[in-house]
């Protein structure tokens, strides 16, 4: 059972019994035993661990593909302090300061 402490649990609690859940999990731990996957498999659910339901304004949904052990944390267009971005995510930023304007120092996103 997944809990997030916050309203996600009462949110979801039912799409964890679900067929489809309960397949996603098993092909997620097979996968985990015998491939590399990305991220940790206890940080799938950091965005929901970290912000509540009621917080949320707004979801955005992409693939950034990161591929080096310590980059994915299961927040998207981010990094743990003290790993070094990979290139998607530098020029995402590249491309926010030409856009719009705003540095990103980018010690850590």
């Amino acid at each position: 059972m997944v809990n997030f402490n916050n309203d996600w649990d009462e949110l979801l609690k039912d799409e964890f019994t679900k067929e489809y859940y309960l397949k996603l999990r098993q092909t997620l731990i097979n996968e985990y035993k015998t491939q590399k996957v990305f991220p940790n498999m206890y940080d799938i659910f950091n965005a929901m661990k970290l912000t509540s339901y009621d917080d949320v304004k707004c979801v955005i949904i992409g693939q950034d593909p990161y591929h080096n052990d310590g980059q994915a944390h299961g927040l998207s267009f981010s990094v743990k302090k003290g790993v070094t971005p990979p290139p998607s995510l530098v020029n995402i930023f590249k491309e926010i300061k030409d856009d719009v304007g705003i540095y990103i120092l980018l010690k850590h996103c």
